[in-house]
């Protein structure tokens, strides 16, 4: 039954490819048994709609987690081209919310208790509705002045179904091509179901809020809400209501008086020491999750929502961002191309001088231009791409950064057009590369861990000689697994040519039934020649591999 199900979904996936002609975003490279079942394509119009439209449009018309998925991509402008990501961008998880009766009764089942044995006031309109969660204001019994966020029932087996289709989707480009290999696809999808499964649990939500109301507790800079963890469940947030201006709502911000160039440093500020200084970050600071306080518009403070997605980096990415951006300002071209291998972000054989030349070559015409019109986050990107060239692969701890990076310089941009942010960051750079290595870092380390490296020190004789037999072993089982792998080389070439039979079967198969798509309910007489012949070419393939 499950197979079934699955089945069908796929082909309503095929057929939305072929209705929104998708078939333009396949690689020109790809293998001919992958175009096949994208003929029938050919038959329908374009229209006046652009790729980017109609990829949008598509993703739209398959509900609300293939639209967070697309919002996804449209966040890795390294991946994609740069119009897919201003469609993508322009997708909205708006949804329509569901009974005020319905959410009631889910409150009081994940309580225990009836909603009015609770709070004093709960408002039956919805302040927002998504695909993921609904939220409703409410008044506790002591006056407070809450939010209640609630996931919608009965998401999981959905996520679970469209996220298997998007995996089995991703590793057909991973096959395509090594460019498809390079981006790694998989790991992107199955980043993005380990996203989306997250924002199901509002109790990790509700942990990252305190963690980060604690890392800027009293801080000028931020203001995170209260999590009112009596009454927090997996399915269920109480969280202090906040009163503030939106940030995109710059009319609002200038008529109270806002200095808005304080404003957008400030909002540069909050990025680097998040990632930085607690090596925590907001990842989702999109406009709709920040707030301005109404509070001191001559020293405004942002307000953060919505902690679902939260990001960190190793201490080793930390030092290799951090000095990669310094030289890169420095325009110190040779480091930059150093770092990346030292990193092992591009492989250990890539010849540093090229490297380094392809990157002043992407460098030096955005450097021409002053500082304050320097789009800092797309410089990063594009030397992203430049190292993609020489097969860096995706770095999945750094994706998180990057799109948060976009979104920081774009709200900072909109708030003041002038904003230098590297006059900003780079004093902060400086200072934390310099304090990494200061007597009294390492100081404070060796107080930290020297404890447990004492403790460890008596064993490290064994361990060492265990690691050399371990090695020598692995070098006898190698060299039996190469022999091992000539002998089986030609079963996996039979075994090539046979998934090959199949995949040309299938594509048969498809083909003949989106021909015959338009004969429904009509006689089988009325079924095209070419979808029977189609059928019957799939029917002998198959049963031939």
């Amino acid at each position: 039954m499950n197979t079934l199900i699955a089945t069908i979904h796929l082909l309503r996936i095929y057929l939305t490819v072929l209705r929104f002609r998708l078939d333009e975003l396949i690689p020109a490279q790809a293998p001919w048994w992958v175009r096949l079942p994208l003929l029938p394509a050919y038959l329908i119009p374009r229209g006046a709609h652009s790729r980017g439209e109609r990829l949008r449009a598509a993703l739209e018309s398959r509900g609300p987690i293939f639209i967070k998925f697309g919002q996804l991509l449209s966040t890795r402008p390294d991946l994609i081209p740069a119009d897919l990501v201003l469609s993508l961008s322009k997708l909205q998880d708006e949804v329509t919310p569901f009974a005020p009766a319905r959410f009631r009764a889910l409150v009081e089942q994940a309580l225990g208790q009836g909603v009015d044995d609770v709070f004093a006031r709960f408002d039956a309109e919805p302040l927002a509705s998504a695909s993921i969660a609904q939220v409703h204001a409410a008044q506790l019994k002591s006056g407070q002045e809450v939010i209640v966020k609630v996931v919608r029932p009965g998401l999981a087996p959905t996520i679970e179904r469209d996220i298997t289709l998007l995996l089995k989707l991703a590793k057909l480009v991973a096959q395509l091509s090594d460019d498809g290999r390079r981006l790694r696809p998989v790991d992107v999808v199955r980043d993005y179901r380990h996203t989306i499964l997250d924002e199901l649990n509002l109790q990790r939500e509700a942990a990252n809020c305190a963690q980060l109301r604690r890392n800027f507790s009293d801080s000028p800079l931020l203001y995170v809400p209260d999590v009112y963890w009596d009454y927090c469940r997996e399915n269920l947030l109480v969280q202090e209501r906040i009163y503030g201006i939106g940030v995109s709502d710059v009319d609002a911000l200038q008529a109270q008086g806002t200095d808005m160039k304080l404003l957008a440093e400030r909002g540069v500020e909050i990025f680097f020491t998040q990632v930085f200084k607690h090596n925590f970050f907001h990842a989702d600071m999109h406009p709709g999750n920040i707030f301005v306080a109404r509070e001191h518009p001559d020293q405004p403070q942002y307000i953060a929502i919505d902690t679902a997605i939260m990001g960190s980096l190793t201490q080793d990415d930390q030092y290799y961002l951090a000095a990669n951006l310094v030289a890169m300002f420095r325009r110190d071209y040779r480091r930059v191309a150093q770092l990346h291998v030292d990193s092992g972000w591009v492989p250990a054989g890539t010849v540093v001088t090229e490297f380094e030349s392809a990157i002043r070559t992407v460098c030096e015409p955005i450097f021409q231009k002053p500082l304050a019109e320097i789009e800092f986050s797309q410089l990063l990107v594009q030397l992203f791409r430049t190292a993609r060239r020489f097969n860096m692969e995706v770095q999945p701890q750094l994706v998180l950064l990057e799109k948060t990076l976009l979104n920081i310089e774009g709200l900072g941009r909109q708030l003041y057009p002038q904003l230098d942010l590297w006059s900003t960051a780079h004093p902060f750079l400086e200072a934390w590369l310099k304090d990494r290595y200061h007597p009294r870092t390492l100081w404070a380390d060796i107080k930290r861990f020297g404890p447990e490296w004492l403790e460890k020190l008596p064993h490290m004789p064994q361990k060492l000689y265990g690691a050399l037999s371990s090695l020598e072993a692995s070098s006898a089982k190698l060299a039996r697994l190469e022999q091992l792998a000539e002998n089986l080389s030609v079963s996996g070439a039979r075994r090539r040519r046979s998934q090959h039979k199949r995949w040309l079967a299938t594509a048969a198969a498809l083909t003949a039934v989106a021909l015959a798509i338009p004969t429904v309910g009509a006689s089988l007489a009325a079924v095209p020649p070419i979808s029977w012949g189609l059928a019957s070419l799939a029917g002998v393939l198959w049963i031939s591999a």
